[in-house]
């Protein structure tokens, strides 16, 4: 079986090495590569069968009516909130992500971010490019014995669970579902609004769906403890902005993200007004170990669609 057209929107070609290319290409007569911003997407997927999508490209209610031929949308990411994936499902469409293709390196990049502001190494490295030796005012913590809660039990969070409990935190979570098998090996759960009271450290891993955006809403916020740091590798949609504009002027919480690209001009120069919010690249995920897992499994999942099979379907 082969795909007769595939639509690629938001793709750019090197984001795919070539013996993958190659694979995918064997299984498609004809392929159309567009921009998200393409005016040309809708006459496109008039006759489009396999709907294939980078981070971030919205597919709608609207868009999937439009594709009477649609059978397969793939999404080069972890995160697929964007795509109305349940209509798509109720349309007999199957949609499929990449979870778990980057779960070392963004569970690493959590623990690293946390490290270098408890630790002040950033203050750290610049006196010791100037040869100033004293550590005088410099002022750290340790993650042993703290708080240590996880929002989301998926991959990514359970990881940074393990890697937390290896420092000796004190770590619980909340997840949609429990995990009892993550539970007997000391990882205690919590109600969600208990554990954001609770945390010293804050780590969100929550897919953006319509349940989860802004679920850290104006009452969360207000119930962080002072001190706690709060870091977000989730999309920013999980995030009530204005509550957290006005826990960050109080100066009493560190807020992390690293999903700054998705953000607009103006509101990451409104957060960049706060020295306690710490605003990073997207650059969780950007390992070679990652790169070749989100081909690898991007790729595949086209293959066992077609072969019948189908994984990671959401």
């Amino acid at each position: 079986m082969k795909f007769s057209k595939a639509l690629f929107i938001g793709i750019d070609e090197s984001q795919i090495g070539p013996s993958y290319w190659k694979r995918i290409d064997s299984l498609i007569q004809k392929k159309v590569s567009l921009p998200k911003d393409s005016s040309k997407i809708a006459e496109n997927l008039k006759d489009t069968v396999c709907l294939l999508v980078g981070f971030g490209v919205t597919v709608t209610k609207g868009d999937i009516d439009s594709s009477p031929n649609l059978k397969y949308i793939g999404v080069l990411a972890t995160a697929y909130g964007k795509v109305d994936a349940n209509y798509a499902k109720k349309k007999g469409i199957t949609v499929c992500n990449l979870p778990g293709y980057s779960t070392e390196s963004v569970a690493e990049f959590v623990l690293a971010v946390m490290l270098e502001h408890i630790r002040g190494l950033e203050i750290g490295k610049r006196r010791g490019r100037a040869l100033n030796v004293s550590e005088a005012g410099i002022s750290t913590i340790e993650i042993k014995n703290k708080v240590f809660g996880i929002i989301g039990l998926g991959n990514i969070g359970t990881r940074v669970a393990q890697l937390a409990y290896g420092f000796n935190a004190d770590v619980r979570y909340w997840s949609k579902n429990r995990k009892k098998d993550i539970e007997k090996k000391g990882i205690k759960y919590e109600s969600l609004d208990s554990l954001i009271s609770k945390a010293d450290f804050l780590s969100l891993h929550l897919a953006q769906t319509s349940e989860t955006e802004r679920i850290i809403n104006q009452k969360r916020f207000q119930a962080l403890k002072k001190g706690a740091i709060v870091v977000n590798t989730a999309p920013m949609d999980l995030i009530d902005l204005d509550a957290l504009l006005k826990r960050l002027a109080k100066k009493e919480i560190t807020f992390i993200l690293d999903h700054s690209d998705e953000m607009s001009a103006e509101d990451l120069k409104k957060l960049s007004r706060y020295k306690n919010c710490i605003i990073y690249p997207p650059m969780a995920y950007i390992t070679p170990e990652a790169a070749l897992n989100k081909q690898e499994m991007f790729t595949s999942n086209i293959e066992n669609f077609v072969k019948g099979k189908p994984v990671n379907a959401v």
